[in-house]
């Protein structure tokens, strides 16, 4: 077990009671929920036996390596980790059957329910359940976990490192998202399924139970049997970032019953005026975004509180911006909730696996090398990546703000692109593809995606695909008292706000703007706050300091909307 150094930074952020207790999934709600998030037993143990007496006590959902978790350890690759909690279920809890959920747990974990072994997860970014009725016993019941956190790569592992520095960070280690517990009737409504378009939404739903009883927020109500049902509002309101209408609605089948909510949109690329052009429900749509890493200094992969999630959306938003590029992480369902509540639309990355090399992958690419020269073969790295990209896609497939994924980040793990690209539109909704962002383009993706640091936004060797400025700038500017190591790490740096603050509006008016004019659709500016040493946000890693004026940004984005909706006739 290795210490790590005491956080310098918190956010203004308070913890609940019992952290993190929202509800974790908003589109299937039902009335049956217990949190189990707070003070467990934890240990860090060389042996794969739990110890007799655990050591410590950690915030779950927090990870070790965090300050809210009350630890800021992390194991060594030849420890185990162990949770352990105690919980007696209330009277008249259990329908049929109990399920226990676990919202992410990095890398390989192991269930024991009152000793009994009952599952193994590998991954570390997708959810898993497990039904553990047959093993409770009628008063209190134990669950213990066994973890091990190698940073294999053969997992998706995004950013994390061991030896934290530059555009590399801290990692997370065992349970980080919400831990908990419903119980389900014996012919539960498994899932929902949620496809939209500019007039109608296709909700199909897997049940064993026959009739079901649909009804919207407006009391308007739909009976049906089968597997799916087709409801076609009348003078229906579609889903933008400026109006971010949400259906409601409950489904009732046999005894059981959820809560959910759908939206009308659609997210396409059509032949307008001679060019390619991303098109939101129909007409052509500029998605003016920011790069976020979704990082927090006191809790890693997460925030104190999910308002954090909400403000980071709301200044996102104040600026004039209409898009986040959630940058090689998954988040908890919360976080895209909020998005679809609040009005901003995401661009989804896969997670990445598969050892990165900074020469092949950054260095040869930076200065023109554009043709992959070490590509992955691993065949086991391969199939957990296809897994997990799979699954990724199903876990958002609900999510009216989620309209585009981008498999492969600049050549990080990437291979076979063009059969992961065909792959990821049959399992997309509908959604927009970024096969290949930044670099090593492949022959099939929706756009022509470039990265572009260290030199003027020009295009030159132009497909007919919409063009896709995916991440550009990186401006950095150290902010006294809200650093979180002594380490200074950006594209460009300025030394204080308003050398800052002029740069960035005068690369959105004199190299930006001008892109309109080239066929621009999206662009992703590098990046919405701090992370660790990397001080290229836009609000300090803290959150607690706005590094330019939001009403200047603002005007220039307004500014921007209007030259791309004027040369696109909209």
């Amino acid at each position: 077990m290795k210490r790590l150094a005491k956080a310098r930074l918190s956010t203004p952020y308070s913890l609940s009671d019992i952290p993190l207790s929202d509800y974790p999934r908003p589109q299937l709600v039902r009335n049956s929920y217990i949190c189990l998030n707070g003070a467990w037993d934890f240990d860090i143990v060389k042996s794969d036996v739990p110890p007799k007496v655990f050591g410590s006590r950690i915030l779950v959902p927090f990870p070790p390596e965090s300050a809210l978790s009350g630890l800021e350890v992390t194991p060594e690759a030849d420890e185990f980790m162990f949770y352990r909690r105690t919980f007696t279920l209330p009277e008249g809890f259990i329908k049929d059957r109990v399920i226990l959920h676990f919202g992410a747990v990095d890398q390989v974990c192991t269930l024991f329910i009152n000793r009994k072994e009952m599952m193994t997860n590998e991954g570390g970014y997708l959810p898993f359940f497990c039904d553990i009725t047959d093993a409770l016993n009628g008063g209190e019941n134990e669950i213990l976990l066994r973890v091990s956190d190698t940073l294999s790569h053969i997992y998706p592992y995004g950013k994390q490192t061991k030896q934290r520095g530059g555009m590399w960070y801290t990692p997370v280690s065992g349970i980080w998202q919400t831990v908990w517990l419903e119980s389900l009737p014996k012919n539960p409504i498994r899932s929902i399924k949620l496809t939209p378009s500019i007039s109608s939404v296709k909700i199909e739903v897997d049940t064993e139970a026959e009739v079901k009883t649909l009804t919207l927020s407006d009391g308007t109500r739909y009976e049906f049997s089968g597997k799916e049902l087709v409801i076609t509002p009348d003078s229906p309101i579609l889903w933008t970032p400026e109006n971010p209408h949400l259906y409601y609605f409950t489904l009732t089948a046999g005894e059981d019953r959820v809560e959910s909510y759908f939206a009308l949109r659609e997210i396409d690329i059509r032949e307008i005026g001679g060019k390619r052009c991303l098109c939101l429900n129909g007409a052509p749509y500029l998605f003016n975004g920011l790069l976020d890493q979704g990082y927090f200094p006191d809790g890693i992969f997460l925030p104190p509180s999910y308002e954090a999630y909400a403000d980071d959306i709301r200044l996102a938003k104040s600026m004039g911006f209409n898009m986040l590029r959630k940058h090689i992480k998954l988040e908890p369902m919360i976080f895209y909730h909020l998005c679809d509540r609040l009005g901003i639309a995401v661009f989804q990355d896969a997670v990445n696996n598969s050892d990165y090399s900074f020469f092949f992958d950054t260095a040869l690419p930076t200065v023109g090398v554009k043709k992959q020269l070490k590509g992955h073969r691993d065949k086991r790295t391969r199939e957990v990546f296809t897994k997990n990209l799979t699954g990724l896609m199903d876990r958002l497939y609900n999510c009216p703000s989620v309209v585009q994924y981008t498999v492969f980040n600049e050549g990080w793990g990437q291979f076979l692109p063009d059969e992961n690209y065909r792959l990821a539109k049959t399992r997309s909704g509908g959604r927009v593809i970024d096969a290949t962002s930044g670099w090593f383009h492949a022959r099939e993706s929706d756009f022509d995606s470039r990265h572009i640091y260290f030199k003027p936004l020009k295009v030159k060797g132009r497909s007919d695909r919409p063009l896709f400025i995916s991440e550009f700038g990186g401006y950095s500017l150290k902010v006294e008292g809200h650093t979180f190591g002594d380490g200074v790490y950006g594209y460009r740096k300025f030394q204080d706000r308003e050398e800052f603050e002029s740069a960035v509006i005068a690369l959105y008016e004199n190299e930006v703007t001008p892109l309109i004019d080239e066929g621009l659709c999206a662009l992703v500016m590098t990046q919405l706050s701090d992370i660790e040493d990397e001080i290229n946000g836009f609000i300090t890693y803290d959150r607690r300091s706005v590094k330019l004026n939001t009403d200047k940004m603002l005007e220039v984005n307004s500014a921007i909307y209007a030259r791309f909706n004027e040369r696109r006739g909209t």
